[in-house]
């Protein structure tokens, strides 16, 4: 059964960005909106298609997937660094759940956020093009393991930073960069050959293309490896964020 804590502080968490929703829901919307607009009509009609699927249509998984991770990752850290800078932190150590709990109650929050943000990603780019989901059932699975995967790194990135700026530095130099590398605006058959083995090591291209097969319905690489390699990070991210939990690391003064 699960236990009282374990719930109010999902519950928390989840309200905290419903409540800030013009600054945790909103921006992704208007942002993902705007890029849909420029990069997809403004060359979508420059490009025409790719592998038979109409540009503007091709970029909206990538955008999708480039905001799922932006706003998981920023819920969990956030939230925890607004702990340490109110100094209640510590008190986590003292409530009557364990460091598996603690780090779920911020990734089911990120997941939450990042769902959210998704989906409503996915209406507003169906209301602007005739865009249809191919599978429905495996995009909600990718949304919910992505805002997994980077809720769990949030966590980790939220306790080791010191300040705000650590937190944001990562998100800009490290997330960024790879979201970019990672085959949102474009096909890796249109690198060339040195460019595509880098993009095929980044797991953030692997992600999106799995969110892109369940979308429109192609993969440029096997949709398996994407599911599997996915799952793995989420796993292995959220056990380094449940121990670190554990044993207070940075939180214990």
């Amino acid at each position: 059964m699960i236990n009282t804590p374990f719930l109010t502080l999902i519950y928390r968490e989840v309200l905290r960005f419903i409540v800030l929703y013009k600054q945790t829901i909103m921006p992704g919307i208007i942002s993902s909106g705007l890029y849909l607009v420029i990069f997809g009509h403004a060359l979508g009609s420059r490009i025409g298609s790719i592998n038979n699927i109409d540009y503007i249509h091709f970029i909206i998984p990538g955008l999708t997937m480039m905001a799922v991770i932006n706003q998981s990752y920023a819920n969990s850290s956030s939230s925890i660094m607004q702990a340490k800078y109110l100094k209640f932190i510590e008190d986590y150590l003292v409530a009557p759940v364990s460091g598996f709990e603690l780090s779920m109650s911020f990734i089911i929050g990120a997941i939450f956020r990042g769902v959210i943000n998704g989906i409503l990603i996915i209406l507003t780019c169906w209301m602007l093009t005739d865009f249809n989901v191919h599978n429905y059932s495996l995009s909600l699975f990718f949304l919910i393991i992505t805002s997994c995967v980077f809720g769990a790194i949030g966590v980790i990135i939220g306790i080791i930073s010191k300040s705000w700026d650590q937190v944001g530095v990562f998100g800009t130099f490290v997330f960024m960069p790879l979201s970019m590398l990672g085959g949102v605006f474009w096909s890796v058959d249109m690198l060339p050959k040195g460019w595509q083995f880098i993009t095929i090591l980044n797991p953030l291209y692997w992600m999106i293309n799995g969110l892109r097969y369940s979308m429109i319905g192609i993969s440029e690489i096997p949709i398996m490896f994407s599911i599997i390699i996915s799952i793995i990070f989420a796993i292995i991210f959220t056990i380094i964020a449940s121990v670190m939990f554990s044993r207070g690391y940075r939180i214990k003064s």
